[in-house]
């Protein structure tokens, strides 16, 4: 796993669908807003980036969301933006299911370095492909 803490603000504008997770389940709550979004898109011939973003927020608030191309958007979606002064990258190659492991190796190792993690964490999903091995998954942690 290579670290990297990034001191360039990130700055995302995002559409898509937010909602509080109910029971903590993050990631049951992003797959169902995702699953939402994915045929809005689709229906109404929005432009985007074809890619998941995840924004897990302060208070249980999940965002799944994708970056739109130039200024479309569309009133049945929310629009959601993240902004980040100073943060930690790391690139998840491989199945989603060892995402978690990768988050919380990230975790102990900026905690090793005497960072803290705040909210927000981000998740963005790289393209699909069958072969699990060559997923990527980008993650982004608040400092």
């Amino acid at each position: 796993m290579e670290l990297r803490i990034i001191e360039e603000p990130l700055e995302l504008a995002i559409i898509g669908f937010g909602a509080t997770a109910a029971a903590n389940d993050y990631v049951q709550t992003a797959l169902r807003l995702s699953g939402k979004m994915w045929p809005v898109l689709k229906e109404n011939n929005i432009a985007n980036e074809g890619k998941n973003i995840w924004v897990y927020a302060a208070q249980n608030f999940v965002f799944a969301g994708v970056l739109p191309m130039g200024e479309q958007t569309s009133d049945l979606l929310e629009r959601y933006k993240v902004h980040l002064g100073r943060y930690a990258y790391c690139k998840h190659v491989g199945s989603y299911q060892q995402i978690g492991q990768t988050g919380a190796a990230m975790r102990s190792e900026l905690l090793a370095k005497g960072l803290t993690v705040i909210a927000p964490y981000i998740e963005i999903y790289g393209h699909w492909t069958k072969d699990e091995s060559k997923l990527e998954t980008e993650l982004i942690m608040a400092l």
